[in-house]
């Protein structure tokens, strides 16, 4: 896919074509990351917003930008939901009612994932989660602006630095 890209005549940047070419992908992979196609939603909006405000990033590289963009705004938004989380228990009602075992096991892994990104460094956290959304060696080099002959042994010290993490903190899975 190939984003309207203004040429050297000047062209004004079509900001509604961009919007519909990337939207779904960039709200897609935010509900990959935050677990709320809701809020997802209002990420991958706040995302093309931030395109919008930003000439430099209406170029060629339109698409690695805005992966680049919604994964940080994904993390971003997976660490304010924890610090949420850490003052929100509190206020909680001692007794909820229980869920099938199957479903709270589903959901405790989730979290533990979504922790231990949240405490990678941004660019290897960023790797592992665009790996996962299906993306490409190349497609990884553009996204994060990377060599792309790098790309492999940076994915695999990303890979190597999650596993070891979740392990330190919950044992082998």
């Amino acid at each position: 896919m190939t984003a309207p890209v203004p040429d050297s005549q000047e062209t004004p940047f079509d900001f509604e074509a961009a919007f519909r070419l990337y939207y779904v992908r960039v709200a897609r992979l935010i509900a990959r990351i935050v677990r709320d196609p809701g809020r997802a939603e209002e990420l991958a909006v706040e995302v093309l917003y931030r395109l919008w405000r930003n000439p430099n990033a209406q170029g060629e590289k339109i698409g690695g930008w805005l992966y680049r963009t919604a994964v940080r705004a994904g993390l971003y938004e997976i660490r304010r939901e924890a610090r949420r989380e850490r003052v929100a228990h509190l206020f909680r009602p001692a007794a909820r009612p229980a869920a099938p075992d199957e479903v709270h096991e589903a959901a405790e892994d989730q979290r533990r994932v979504r922790d231990v990104l949240a405490k990678m460094e941004p660019q290897r956290a960023e790797l592992v989660l665009l790996r996962s959304a299906g993306l490409s060696y190349a497609e990884l080099a553009a996204a994060l602006d990377l060599n792309p002959a790098s790309v492999g042994t940076l994915l695999s010290r990303a890979q190597r630095v999650f596993r070891k993490e979740y392990v330190k903190r919950y044992g082998e899975p």
